[in-house]
């Protein structure tokens, strides 16, 4: 099958039949000639809005807790286990939190996430993040998102019951890559957090890090594990290589392929809240607003947790242009 046969066999499942591709229908459109990816990422801006929506979800991250975590994240610079330029800061004030917040709901954004580098939150994170959700929500219009490692499911029902709207765990990279990235945990305890995230009743958020030297199969079955898992959201990442870390040695994924795996992750999830996130601006560089017509249909804004991004106010430039209303979104696989 050609490669302009096999784009067009998935546009009719997917806008005419309005049903999902198999695992072997991605398989072939990740291997499509680099001159076909332009038409795979317009096939998955139609599908983005066939199946979302025109809406964008803008988003804003706080870094709560930096540093000194113990995982060994061979990816992450805030890693206790590596030399890098970021130490360990204890838990920011309440005010520093509710400022970003703020700023963060001055942007016209609707979700704010509060960040943490731990290995799963204990008793006195716990009461510090239910503390804090109940504080954005009161004094913003912000859904409260939180990112704090593994969970127990006691724990997942206790952030829940305290009104936080989306949990952020990711799972990074696929199960037969993963114990190249990670040693300290393991794979199913990311995927139990998942799970236990969405039997609370909170909204998954489950992301990607693409670019740490796994294949395209891995890549491939990770869209699968993804799928399993049932997200509402999955932020696309592409690896920022970070001083210090074993990953320092990768260099970014290519503007191009970055497109191609946008446009398969959208094929793939055509209902999910698909969002930019962090190594955009390295990987895609000039072609950022390609990548918001190949698919994606949210980006944090600002700054990540140890990288900076571009100036929200680009972003919100280059939605503007592109004539795409910003507002809030919940989806589901």
């Amino acid at each position: 099958m050609s490669d302009w046969e096999a784009i067009a066999r998935a546009s009719v499942a997917l806008l005419d039949g309005h049903r999902q591709l198999t695992a072997d229908d991605l398989a072939e459109l990740a291997v499509v000639d680099d001159s076909a990816v332009p038409s795979l990422a317009a096939l998955a801006h139609e599908v983005r809005l066939a199946w979302a929506g025109p809406t964008v979800e803008v988003e804003g991250i706080l870094s709560a807790k930096t540093g000194g975590c113990p995982e060994d994240c061979h990816f992450c610079s805030q890693s206790a286990a590596f030399d890098t330029q970021v130490k360990a800061t204890p838990f920011l004030d309440t005010e520093e939190v509710l400022a970003a917040a703020r700023e963060t709901e001055e942007l016209g954004a609707s979700e704010f996430c509060m960040v943490l580098a731990v290995r799963g939150p204990d008793r006195r994170t716990m009461d510090r993040l239910i503390e804090l959700t109940a504080l954005v929500s009161a004094e913003t219009g912000l859904n409260v998102a939180v990112s704090a490692g593994i969970l127990t499911r006691d724990q997942a029902f206790e952030l829940a019951a305290a009104g936080v709207h989306r949990y952020n765990h990711n799972l990074e990279t696929s199960r037969s890559f993963f114990g190249e990235v990670v040693t300290t945990h393991s794979f199913d305890e990311r995927v139990d957090t998942c799970a236990y995230v969405r039997e609370a009743g909170m909204e998954l958020c489950c992301g990607v890090l693409l670019g740490m030297g796994e294949s395209v199969e891995q890549r491939l079955e990770l869209i699968e594990q993804i799928r399993a898992v049932e997200p509402c959201e999955v932020p696309i990442n592409f690896l920022n290589p970070r001083p210090g870390t074993p990953l320092q040695i990768r260099k970014p994924v290519g503007a191009l392929e970055a497109i191609r795996w946008i446009a398969l992750f959208r094929l793939a999830l055509p209902s999910v809240i698909l969002r930019y996130a962090g190594g955009r601006e390295i990987t895609l560089r000039d072609l950022q607003a390609m990548g918001m017509t190949s698919g994606i249909n949210a980006l944090i804004v600002g700054n990540y947790l140890t990288t900076l991004g571009r100036s929200p106010q680009q972003d919100l430039d280059m939605l503007a242009d592109l004539r795409m209303p910003i507002g809030s979104l919940s989806a589901a696989v």
